[in-house]
């Protein structure tokens, strides 16, 4: 039995897909409380960003990251001795993914990678050999985890998220278990001890706690304050350090470093060179005048109103996509329907596709595509939502990750003879027409099936006209496997048309 068939279980007719479907939790007092309300069906594009706590009002925050800077100057002191073991950097600088919070970039569930040995290997070399003086840095108010994955590809904003959440975990289970011993029942909370919640300074170890926390489904459950957390990419970030590079070094007031830079960068700057050469040569002239990052982050320091701005607003955002829509969708369509027949996992998933077609198209159900009135334009985005409206279903719905071609977007089975896999396509994607003609079969071999359903969504009228012209082309149009969902917010034509 999965996690949305025990809240519809124990609440009827209700469908279980967030927080306070599982724990019987009016959504008012959540948010009253301050946390967001995750899916305990699959994570959901939020990660805490650093800066938010350093820039917070909130002194408890402030403190979480000079938590987080202490950390890391022990570690840049650690990695500057001989004697650093496999055993030492595997207990200090690599930790396993905190899935509890079901936050952060899985597609499917809530099981990430975590922080393994590139990771490690990246940090501990940074910090070695790059980042010598990091704690010590005069140009910017403070030091900042996130200098460290401006330079390296072994760093990036997965890692971010994973790392800062460890380092604040103790908070995280005390916020957590305080909503827990307030609001929730008895029966729905767990004692749990919980690995790697304080780093001891005398032992250099880190040690357990233990906790009242949500627990369902042999695990518990962590919550996060909405105002720590952000979407896309942290406040300081690589591109906005690549994009905006040419005004960072021209606003540096040392009149001899600025014609330093200039030097390196014009010199290998060609008059033909393209926005991926400049964002190249940028980089390397950042890795040959490091500097450049401290005076990059003080200019982000600097206008730390906006980044609480931004933050704000793509939380809210996030909320209302992939929690509001997708509620109101299941409340107003989805609850209380039988898909589940006993048919084959090709029957049900194609079902499932169908009714949700004809929901988007027929009953206003294009809403959960558009957000402040603009269609989404990621297929994650897409893909994401259709997760979120499996529930109470005896098949497994996976994102396959290892079938040895790359990953199809979901495979449906009912045990190991019986799988389907299901492929979700933007009609504004530019290789639409190349992955139709060739992607679904690679996956059809390596996952050992025949059985495939692509879903295709368009916004416009020359979206359609598009897919259409591409159907024709490749001699599919009458394919049965291949559904087309029309997501237009008006002119809308007949289902038979589409």
């Amino acid at each position: 039995m999965n996690l949305s068939d025990k809240a519809r279980n124990k609440t009827g007719d209700r469908v279980g897909i967030y927080f306070t479907d599982f724990f019987d939790v009016d959504k008012v007092v959540l948010e009253a409380y301050g946390a967001f309300n995750v899916s305990l069906v699959n994570d959901l594009p939020l990660f805490i960003d650093p800066f938010l706590l350093f820039d917070s009002p909130k002194p408890e925050y402030q403190e979480l990251h000079r938590e987080i800077i202490d950390y890391l100057k022990f570690l840049r002191d650690v990695s500057a001795t001989e004697n650093l073991t496999k055993a030492h950097v595997d207990q200090w600088f690599r930790f396993a993914e905190v899935k509890q919070n079901w936050l952060g970039f899985s597609r499917s569930g809530n099981s990430g990678n975590g922080l393994g040995e590139r990771f490690a290997s990246a940090l501990h070399r940074n910090l070695h050999l790059v980042f010598r003086n990091f704690g010590a840095e005069s140009i910017t108010k403070s030091s900042h985890l996130e200098k460290l994955c401006l330079l390296s590809d072994g760093v990036g904003r997965d890692h971010l998220s994973d790392f800062v959440t460890n380092l604040i975990k103790r908070f995280l289970l005390e916020y957590t278990q305080e909503f827990a011993r307030t609001h929730l029942r008895a029966e729905q909370v767990r004692s749990v001890a919980v690995q790697r919640v304080q780093f001891n300074r005398q032992t250099y170890r880190w040690m357990a706690g233990k906790y009242e926390l949500p627990f369902i489904n042999g695990d518990f459950v962590i919550l996060t304050p909405k105002d720590m957390l952000t979407r896309d990419e942290a406040w300081i970030n690589r591109g906005d350090l690549l994009d905006g590079f040419e005004d960072i070094y021209q606003a540096i007031p040392n009149d001899q470093l600025r014609h330093q830079i200039d030097g390196y960068f014009m010199a290998r700057l060609g008059e033909d060179a393209t926005d991926a050469d400049r964002k190249a040569i940028a980089a390397k002239a950042i890795e040959e005048f490091p500097i450049i990052l401290d005076y990059f982050i003080r200019s982000k320091e600097d206008s730390g109103d906006e980044a609480h701005k931004v933050s704000n607003k793509k939380v809210s955002d996030t909320q209302e996509q992939f929690v509001e829509r997708v509620s109101e969708l299941v409340r107003d369509h989805l609850q209380g329907t039988s898909f589940y027949a006993g048919g084959t996992s090709f029957d049900e998933s194609m079902a499932r596709v169908n009714f949700l077609k004809n929901v988007i198209e027929n009953k206003d159900g294009w809403r959960i595509f558009y957000v402040r009135d603009k269609p989404i334009t990621q297929e994650a985005h897409l893909q994401l939502l259709y997760r979120l409206t499996w529930y109470a279903s005896p098949l497994d719905v996976n994102r396959e990750v290892n079938n040895g071609r790359g990953p199809v977007d979901y495979k449906v089975s009912m045990g190991s003879a019986d799988k389907t896999l299901v492929e979700f396509k933007l009609a504004r994607n530019t290789k639409l027409k190349a992955n139709l003609k060739s992607q679904v079969e690679i996956y059809e071999v390596a996952n050992d099936t025949k059985s495939s359903i692509t879903v295709i969504l368009y916004f416009t009228d020359g979206e359609w006209q598009r897919v259409q012209k591409i159907l024709r082309d490749l001699e599919i149009s009458n394919a049965k496997n291949i559904v087309l969902i029309d997501g237009r917010s008006t002119n809308k034509p007949s289902a038979s048309a589409a």
